[in-house]
């Protein structure tokens, strides 16, 4: 299958990228600088030179595949919503009628659910949404009647020593000594590793299920304050509870370098990821979140 893929020279894109040459498929990635295209290249992708905001090149791209997966976003550009809209409608329009198209959304997109299992049956706005330009991103894809779309929605990802919120943590303990949680650092979290997350992308593409959205997440659901302690003991760093009030003071109150907002690292809404498994057959099955931090590519990195 001919793919052209957004974000193949990111974090999640990259080993999406990788594990569709892998499983055979002729892969096509949108590169916006030499780096990007030596690093796509790198994993056996031919590079198309653009960004998200050539929608000519977008909309030609998709035109020339079979299937389309957009795995690119920057969450610290304050654009990011019009971009992202902008960039789907390109997509969207250039691919042919029966064309697949797999969208990443985000577990943020649910409200916060102070614990309790959400599935994907749960409603999402953009009001109650830590992300509501993916609500809607979600919903741009969903209607487009004319691809068989899918939106898979990540839990925390983590492996290969990347993540912006963990790599945000364990900058934090090496540069202040101090790796933080809010309040008791009881909520818990859903996570789900990136090579078990990219082999959901393959089998999505490979069993088509048009109009679907499915949860990726393992079974692990692990409280934040486990995780702060994991990156404190990988850093020689001390775990540190700060009130929210706190917390705003030190990282600030929006997206940054750590990922989301600091009001959502208080959320727990851990998700229920067996429709995947139900229709695709999905099993994770990498190390776990603490796992990779305390003896994984973290603490080798």
């Amino acid at each position: 299958m001919r793919i052209f893929i957004t974000g193949a020279s990111g974090y999640v894109g990259a080993v999406v990228a990788e594990h569709l040459v892998r499983a055979g498929h002729e892969v096509v990635a949108l590169a916006r600088s030499d780096n990007a295209r030596e690093r796509v290249e790198g994993l056996g992708a031919k590079a198309v030179p653009g960004s998200l905001r050539d929608l000519d090149v977008l909309r030609g791209a998709a035109a020339a595949a079979e299937a389309v997966v957009h795995t690119a976003v920057d969450y610290t550009d304050p654009e990011m919503g019009e971009i992202e809209r902008d960039t789907l409608a390109a997509l969207l329009g250039g691919l042919d009628d029966g064309g697949a198209f797999v969208y990443t959304s985000t577990g943020l997109v649910y409200p916060d659910r102070q614990g309790a299992t959400v599935d994907e049956d749960h409603p999402v706005t953009p009001e109650t949404s830590a992300q509501p330009y993916k609500v809607l991103g979600e919903r741009q894809v969903l209607a487009a009647g004319h691809v068989a779309g899918t939106v898979i929605r990540a839990a925390l990802v983590y492996g290969r020593g990347g993540s912006g919120l963990l790599q945000g943590l364990i900058g934090a303990g090496r540069q202040n000594g101090m790796v933080p949680y809010i309040g008791d650092g009881a909520n818990k979290w859903s996570s789900v590793h990136v090579d078990d997350l990219a082999a959901l992308y393959v089998a999505a593409l490979e069993h088509r299920e048009p109009g679907v959205v499915v949860n990726a997440a393992s079974a692990e659901r692990t409280p934040i304050r486990r995780i702060a302690e994991a990156v404190a003991g990988l850093t020689g760093a001390q775990a540190v509870s700060l009130t929210l009030e706190q917390a705003v003071a030190a990282m600030g109150p929006a997206v940054g370098a750590m990922g989301p907002a600091v009001g959502a690292l208080t959320r727990s809404s851990p998700m229920d990821a067996s429709r995947a498994r139900r229709l695709f057959g999905w099993a994770p099955e990498r190390p776990g979140l603490i796992e990779e931090l305390t003896t994984g590519s973290y603490a080798r990195s």
